[in-house]
C-alpha cells in the first residue's frame, strides 16, 4: 500500500507512518512543521519506502504516482496551537480537507479523517455515541479547532455521498505517548515536564473535569483498522476508562516520584467537563479497543520527556532530577485536553 500521511511528522501521524512502514507500505509524509517538528521523522528518513514533501495542505496537495490511502491528520490539534492559530486551524479543516479529498477522488484512493472528540464540545450526554450531535459554541475560543472539524466531517460524507469517494471518519478522543511536544499545553506532557522539574503541578479548576486517556500505539492500530474496514463512519477511538484532572496530576507525580506540590489555576472558556467515547462501534465494526494499560504508557512517555529534558539543561541525580541550566520555558496548562 501506498499511503499519504498528512500532518505526518506530528505526534500521531508519526506513529502511524512508522506503522504503515513496519507493515511493508511507502508511505508519502506531508507536513510542514507549523506544529510539528523534523526530529518526530528523522529516523524514518533512510527507511525503504519513506518519502517526504514538505508541504502546506491548505495551498494544495500534489502527489505524483499512484496512491492507495489517504490519511489526514493536518491541523493544529493542541488548545495552545489552535489558539495561537485560530485561521490556520480553520483553513486545515477547510481548505486542507478538501485538497486531501480531492486527491483521494483523482487517485481512486480510500481516505481516512481525523476527526476528534471536540467535535461534541461540552457533551450534554455521557458517554459519547457517535449519533449525538454535540454542544458546540459555535463563537467561542475553542470553536475554530471544533467547528473546523465538525466542517471537515460533513465536507467527508459529501464526497462519500456526490462522488462516491471511499471516504471514512474517526473521532479521536484524547491520545498520549511519546514525541508529544513538552510545551504544546496539553495536561500530560504540561504535568510530566512540571514534575520532572519539581514545578507545582497546575491544574486547571478545581481538576474535578475527566478525560480519558488511549495510548498512541492502540490509536494507530484503530486507524488502520478503520481504514480496511467498509464502514465510513463517524467511529469513536478512545479509551473509556474516565479519569479526573486532579487524579491525573497525583498519578503523574507518583510515577516520576516528584515532590512537585498541586496548584490550580482558572478554567478556560468551554472547558469540556467530561470526556468519554462509547466504544461500542469500534469493537463491534472494528474487533478493536485499547489494550495498552495507561499506567504502562505514562511510564513509556515519562521516559521519553526524561530523555528530551535532559537536553534542555536537567540531569539525573540520586534524588531525582536537578537543573544544570534555566529550564526551557513550559507553557502552562492553557486547556486540560
Amino acid at each position: 500500500m501506498r499511503a499519504v500521511v498528512t500532518g505526518g511528522a506530528g505526534f500521531i501521524g508519526s506513529h502511524l507512518c512508522e506503522r504503515l512502514l513496519a507493515a511493508g507500505g511507502e508511505v508519502v509524509c506531508v507536513d510542514d512543521f507549523l506544529t510539528s517538528t523534523p526530529r518526530n521523522i528523522d529516523h524514518l528518513r533512510d527507511s525503504p519506502g519513506f518519502h517526504f514533501i514538505r508541504m502546506d495542505v491548505n495551498q494544495g496537495l500534489h502527489v505524483a504516482g499512484p496512491v492507495d490511502a489517504v490519511i489526514h491528520l493536518a491541523s493544529p490539534a493542541s488548545p495552545v496551537d489552535y489558539l495561537r492559530l485560530p485561521l490556520q486551524t480553520l483553513r486545515a479543516g477547510s481548505a486542507g480537507t478538501w485538497n486531501a479529498l480531492e486527491l483521494a477522488a483523482e487517485k481512486r484512493a480510500r481516505f481516512l479523517l481525523a476527526s476528534t472528540s471536540e467535535s461534541y464540545g461540552n457533551p450534554q450526554v455521557h458517554p459519547q455515541p457517535e449519533t449525538y450531535w454535540g454542544h458546540v459554541n459555535p463563537v467561542g475560543p475553542r470553536s475554530v479547532y471544533d467547528e473546523a472539524k465538525r466542517f471537515s466531517e460533513a465536507l467527508t460524507a459529501a464526497y462519500r455521498r456526490t462522488l462516491g469517494v471511499n471516504a471514512k471518519i474517526v473521532r479521536i478522543f484524547n491520545t498520549f505517548g511519546p514525541r508529544m511536544r513538552p510545551d504544546d499545553g496539553r495536561a500530560i506532557p504540561t504535568f510530566i515536564c512540571q514534575a520532572l522539574r519539581r514545578e507545582p503541578l497546575t491544574i486547571t479548576g478545581d481538576g474535578s473535569q475527566t478525560r480519558s486517556l488511549c495510548y498512541v500505539d492502540d490509536l494507530v492500530e484503530g486507524l488502520l483498522r478503520m481504514l480496511d474496514s467498509d464502514h465510513g463512519g463517524p467511529v469513536n477511538l478512545g479509551n473509556p476508562h474516565e479519569v479526573t484532572m486532579y487524579e491525573l496530576a497525583q498519578w503523574i507525580t507518583k510515577l516520576t516520584g516528584s515532590t512537585s506540590p498541586l496548584t490550580t489555576i482558572p478554567r478556560p472558556e468551554d472547558d469540556p467537563e467530561r470526556r468519554r467515547p462509547d466504544i461500542t462501534l469500534a469493537r463491534e465494526l472494528l474487533d478493536w479497543e485499547p489494550t495498552t494499560p495507561v499506567e504502562h504508557g505514562l511510564r513509556e512517555t515519562i521516559a521519553c520527556f526524561r530523555r528530551r529534558l535532559s537536553t534542555d539543561g536537567i540531569e539525573e541525580t540520586g534524588l531525582g532530577r536537578k537543573r544544570t541550566s534555566p529550564p526551557v520555558a513550559v507553557t502552562r496548562a492553557l486547556v486540560q485536553s
